[in-house]
């Protein structure tokens, strides 16, 4: 399954169908890409995170374009008012896109101390 590795940090990654995984020594990350698309290029995905303590976290990863992107289609569908807001309650908005940039900003959110304020923690089993 951990086919890539990336960074200095001990990272592995790689494909366990539908899952992207990102595993580092803080945390794995499970990304559930659209069929073939360019991890490079991904701008909404959903995420479970997995702390080194067992917890489990989710969130949806947007870029600032693709936020754009969905008002602008809500504008003629109706929804959202007519794209005049954008809401979501586990939503993160990133820069820039892709697997690589998202689990950075994951990293910098735990070095930084707020990934519990950013993430959705998963109810215990």
């Amino acid at each position: 399954m951990m086919d890539k590795p990336a960074s200095s940090e001990n990272v592995q990654q790689g494909w366990d169908k539908p899952w992207y995984r990102v595993r580092t020594g803080r945390f794995e990350a499970s990304f559930l890409p659209d069929g073939e698309e360019d991890l490079d290029a991904v701008c909404n995905i959903d995420v479970v995170v997995v702390l080194a303590d067992g917890s489990r976290w989710t969130a949806t990863m947007f870029t600032l374009a693709a936020v754009a992107r969905l008002m602008e289609r809500w504008t003629r569908t109706g929804e959202a008012l007519g794209g005049r807001y954008f809401w979501c309650s586990d939503g993160v908005i990133v820069r820039e896109p892709g697997i690589d940039n998202m689990v950075q900003v994951i990293g910098g959110l735990l070095d930084i101390e707020e990934f519990g304020d950013v993430f959705r923690r998963c109810e215990a089993e």
